[in-house]
């Protein structure tokens, strides 16, 4: 209107100017007047009403309703006062209130109210559709009048209801080691705990192996079923077996062209992944990221955020996998309470998927949500608003890294060990007491090691200065609570505390025994002082950086070592003092085999192992290949085995049989993994007549275990496996002052006759008294 009225007066005054004196044009000019007096009337009186014709219109869009929320403070404050004196009492104007219990509960509650638009569009006031009608003042003033007008809903009448018989919500799982599958179930039972006000009953929630799960089903599924995913990332960051075919599925269907984008569009979903962040990077919970972003492509509709699991417990946010899942399920569950299953979550009306949360940071499980159908946007968020975020974020980690490493031992870490019966020591160390410590100190009976090298059991400490390791191995029976990793990443304690505490605490352990039946006041004084450390409780101690100090203060208190190692690291190897005797696990004779079974973190693993080897080789000292046989995985790799012996010539090899510890997250295995005695017998007979130069000298029948020698160990026809402790520290510390050097066979010494492979005793101490289990109906019993 006011580009018209200006036209108009320029045409006449052009008019005028050039046709002043002109008779004829008088008529011509007043018309013109005329019509530019009405136009600049109408201007004057109808552009105030146009203008606000126009704001009403951008108001009835999304956008600006949202923006009213936050431009509701910009008014002047007459305009407030005024608004506040026709607002009832009981009413409010901050969103955040409303977006809490206070608008659940039917009525607002702060002092004052602009508009009764603002109380609709703060959220102060909840309307049912946008013509709700709202009381005078701008909002409801009891729950009466709520329910009456619509405005505000009361708390009952938001609780979401359940039809018998019919499913809200199928909770989907693949599960290797049973992790995913203890998830599922508890997200079942706090689902029909928390959401059994609204009648969720048993029937109305199902939990399926996905391995029992066509994936074409997806294409029938109800919308108003919630379908959540907790799916783990395996090896080479692939899924296992049983939720393969979802994978394939989803990813065919994302990849083919004639597949519309809305494929999948009545899903309505939720993932969480588990995995590892000590593997490769790029494989971290990719199954879990390519489960939910496949589905999002597909047109599903994500309900809740994408939660991330972290199975390394110094990595994981919350302190282990398991609180991951327990924190995102709670926050899953709770934005459930007063929304139907199925349908959007409580608070899920703005698309957030493009946007790091503060919450993600912290939780390392995403909190984003698509929004409610027919009200998408793009997802993005200005990144003028996201600097304050990112700054906090970068400010958080700053202060993080400005402490220093952090300890390798977290809250969750700690309980679980302690619970495991460790002392835990500083930051990384920890002791426990050998059930053969207790068995050697009652008169029972002790370990292969006191058969094949003859150390007392009841006075040997099992510790070690590194709870992590760099493998994840199937038979570890220490339920992988321990961290992994390929490198030292955490604070490092000093070895002298390490080791005054290991044996403070071992003697606290020793002194719990005191009062077990059938103890030897004898052994247990002797138990108190220590004589010899098994480096292998859990972990790769071999990682310490200050392992050659520690082994040093071992030995000055004339305590021999036992080192393990799984061999991972040749150059530690290379750098390792000298030790009483050392070992290297070697769990496979082949790359498939050894990935299958240990599962390594480092993808060169193999080429590890044949250096640690090597290096093995070169070392002056007693050295020893331990294999562990996995009937199923590793029994039939003989021939690959005896290459493996002839490459580094270890002076002895223990081949052991898997201990079967029972049904747990930590394995895979059953019984049927684990070889008779006869078996590990009869693989070292086969094994030693394809190695020229050993022989079997030793067993140990009670723990499934087997010694084989190099012939020179047997010294006119007698074998000498057994260590002369007291020579070995003498020789050793002649070495710390003078360099002179010393081999294994200065320090054997002849090894008994019942402890000699073939005879009655099958290595079990004549001077000891064994006992039998109940259950095996033979005399003694525990």
């Amino acid at each position: 209107m006011k580009t018209v009225t200006l036209i108009w007066i320029a045409v006449l005054i052009l008019a005028l100017a050039r046709n002043a004196y002109a008779p004829w044009t008088l008529v011509t000019t007043l018309t013109f007047s005329a019509i530019a007096v009405v136009l600049l009337v109408l201007h004057l009186t109808d552009d105030d009403g146009l203008d606000a014709s126009r704001e009403n219109h951008k108001a009835t869009s999304l956008a600006d309703k949202r923006k009213a929320i936050y431009t509701a403070d910009q008014r002047t404050s007459a305009e407030a006062e005024a608004s506040a004196k026709d607002a009832p009492s009981g009413c409010c104007k901050d969103a955040s209130v409303a977006s809490g219990t206070s608008a659940g509960e039917g009525y607002c509650k702060s002092a004052a109210v602009e508009t009764s638009e603002q109380a609709r569009e703060s959220g102060c006031c909840k309307s049912v559709s946008s013509d709700a009608q709202v009381s005078s003042g701008g909002c409801c003033q009891s729950e009466e009048t709520a329910s009456e007008s619509g405005c505000c809903k009361t708390q009952a009448e938001e609780k979401p209801t359940y039809d018998e018989g019919r499913v809200y919500c199928k909770i989907l799982f693949s599960s290797v080691k049973g992790t995913c599958k203890g998830m599922a179930a508890e997200l079942n039972a706090l689902m029909l705990s928390e959401l059994a006000d609204g009648g969720l009953k048993k029937e109305n929630v199902q939990v399926i192996d996905l391995a029992d799960y066509n994936p074409l089903d997806l294409e029938e599924e109800d919308l108003q079923c919630l379908m959540v995913f907790i799916v783990p990332t395996y090896s080479g960051g692939l899924p296992p077996e049983s939720s393969a075919g979802l994978c394939l599925y989803l990813e065919d269907c994302h990849l083919d062209q004639r597949v519309s984008k809305k494929h999948l569009q009545d899903i309505r979903y939720a993932v969480f992944g588990c995995g590892h962040s000590s593997y490769i990077s790029a494989h971290y919970n990719t199954v879990g990221k390519n489960v939910d972003r496949w589905l999002q492509a597909l047109g599903g509709r994500r309900r809740f955020g994408l939660g991330l699991g972290n199975q390394d417990v110094t990595e994981s946010k919350n302190g282990s996998i398991e609180a991951d899942f327990t924190e995102w399920a709670q926050r899953l569950v709770r934005t459930y309470q007063n929304k139907p299953l199925g349908g959007p979550a409580a608070g899920d009306n703005v698309v957030e998927q493009n946007v790091v949360t503060e919450e993600a940071y912290e939780s390392d499980s995403s909190s984003y949500s698509d929004e409610e159908d027919g009200n998408q946007d793009d997802g993005m968020q200005d990144l003028e608003d996201m600097g304050p975020l990112m700054a906090k974020m970068k400010a958080q980690k700053k202060k993080e890294s400005s402490g220093g490493p952090r300890e390798m031992i977290t809250p969750a870490l700690r309980k679980s060990l302690t619970k495991q019966g460790y002392k835990l020591i500083g930051t990384h160390s920890g002791v426990k007491l050998c059930r053969w410590t207790k068995s050697m100190l009652r008169g029972r009976g002790g370990c292969y090691k006191h058969t094949f090298y003859g150390i007392d059991s009841h006075r040997c400490m099992e510790a070690t200065p590194n709870l992590a390791c760099a493998n994840k191995c199937i038979f570890c029976w220490r339920q992988h609570t321990n961290p992994v990793g390929t490198e030292w990443k955490w604070k490092v304690d000093e070895a002298d505390m390490i080791v005054n505490e290991a044996i403070k605490n071992h003697r606290a352990l020793i002194k719990t025994a005191k009062g077990i039946a059938g103890l030897i006041p004898e052994r247990y004084e002797e138990g108190l002082n220590v004589k010899h450390c098994a480096l292998s409780l859990v972990g790769e101690p071999i990682m310490y950086p200050q392992i050659n100090r520690f082994i040093g203060l071992l030995h000055e208190r004339r305590i021999s070592s036992f080192m393990v190692t799984n061999a991972q690291f040749p150059e530690a190897i290379t750098r390792l003092s000298p030790v009483t005797q050392l070992y290297v696990s070697v769990d496979a004779a082949t790359p498939e085999s050894l990935k299958r079974i240990d599962r390594p973190l480092f993808s060169d693993f193999w080429e590890r192992l044949m250096s640690s080897l090597d290096e093995l080789g070169r070392k002056q000292q007693r050295t020893v290949y331990r294999l562990t046989l996995v009937a199923g995985f590793n029994i039939e790799e003989i021939v690959q085995y005896a290459k493996l012996i002839q490459r580094a010539k270890p002076q002895f090899i223990e081949i052991k049989g898997v201990t079967y510890c029972g049904t747990s997250d930590a394995s895979v295995m059953t019984m049927q993994n684990v070889p008779w005695h006869e078996e590990v017998v009869g693989f070292v007979q086969q094994l030693c007549d394809l190695t020229p130069g050993y022989s079997i000298a030793s067993e140990h029948e009670h723990s499934n275990c087997v010694l084989v020698a190099r012939d020179e160990f047997k010294i006119d026809g007698q074998w000498h496996t057994w260590i002369d402790y007291d020579k070995f520290h003498d020789l050793n510390d002649r070495f710390n002052k003078t360099g002179e050097k010393f081999t294994s066979l200065d320090f054997a010494v002849k090894t008994p006759s019942w402890a000699v492979f073939g005879c009655d005793e099958q290595g079990f101490d004549p001077e000891e008294t064994r006992h039998y289990r109940r259950r095996q109906n033979k005399a003694g019993g525990l």
